[in-house]
């Protein structure tokens, strides 16, 4: 294993995982921040923001599974004016993709993988179109899946077919898990980078040696995903993966995707259980590790709305 270990160091890339200190930050010199996923449409954003006041929960950044392309324009724009109101970063999916197609390899037990990849040029055009759309309504942020679809949507915003601050961030579902494959959704335009639910602190680490990317760690995952609950790991995970999104999932949690109306109050009831994972999580946070910093909000490089 000596040449090729070797032959990594080379590459600037780590020989191993170690599970060192992150002495990385964000630029306001925070370690972490707090996410909470599944925020599906305009009154599950508003649960979690008022959840959040209601427990004293911080939370910077909110994201979404169904697609802008299953909201409206004005539940779009509504969506914008309340996370701007409340200088929180809102992340919408870029869809849509082969998991919700026609094509049966998605559908297939070994077929799992190509499920978050977009299929043809036809379905390129519409993720990028669904992105566009995000971003006329004033959204600054969007999850990417497709290697392809990353590329493009980062030549569109150096070109200016997309605003310059517009953040593309990396769906759990992309899948690469070692530093070399995250360098490469770095070097093709990504922001950040959710990596999978099941990656131990070296493994955390190994990543982290090698990008600035912030990293988006799911410390409680859906079922679908593994259904880990990490909260003791917090602390660990904070120290070794910084600067780190701490992202609050839920086990025991019905699949709302793709979410609407008919799923309100649903996704409204699993969104407040959400912050009250945050408001656990993090008080094992300040326990094991009281001196951790968060950011403060307002945070100047939240990708927030501009609606």
């Amino acid at each position: 294993m000596r040449k090729t270990r070797k032959f990594l160091r080379s590459l600037g890339m780590p020989q191993g995982d170690a599970a060192a200190t992150s002495a990385k930050r964000f630029p306001d010199g925070a370690q972490y921040r707090v996410e909470i996923p599944s925020t599906e449409g305009p009154e599950v954003l508003e649960a979690v923001l008022d959840e959040a006041v209601r427990r004293d929960v911080v939370v910077h950044r909110v994201s979404q599974g169904s697609g802008a392309m299953l909201l409206t324009d004005g539940e779009l724009r509504g969506m914008a004016v309340s996370a701007a109101g409340r200088s929180v970063e809102l992340s919408l999916f870029a869809r849509p993709l082969a998991g919700w197609d026609t094509g049966a390899m998605a559908l297939a037990p070994g077929g799992g993988p190509v499920a978050a990849q977009a299929r043809g040029t036809e379905q390129l055009v519409h993720v990028l179109e669904d992105v566009r759309r995000t971003a006329e309504a004033g959204i600054r942020s969007v999850l990417i899946t497709d290697l392809g679809v990353l590329e493009v949507a980062a030549k569109m915003r150096a070109q200016g077919d997309l605003p310059p601050e517009m953040r593309f961030k990396i769906s759990v579902q992309m899948g690469p898990a070692n530093p070399v494959s995250v360098r490469i959704a770095e070097d093709l335009g990504a922001d950040s980078y959710n990596v999978p639910t099941d990656l131990s602190a070296g493994q955390l680490a190994s990543i982290r040696a090698v990008t600035d990317l912030r990293l988006d760690v799911y410390v409680e995952s859906p079922d679908d995903m593994g259904g880990f609950v990490r909260h003791h790991e917090i602390a660990e995970i904070v120290r070794v993966a910084a600067p780190v999104y701490v992202k609050f999932g839920l086990r025991n949690a019905p699949n709302i995707y793709p979410g609407g109306t008919h799923l309100t109050s649903t996704a409204v009831a699993l969104a407040r259980e959400r912050v009250r994972r945050a408001q656990i999580g993090l008080g094992l946070l300040d326990r094991y590790a009281p001196e951790a910093k968060a950011s403060p909000l307002p945070a100047d490089d939240l990708a927030v709305p501009r609606p």
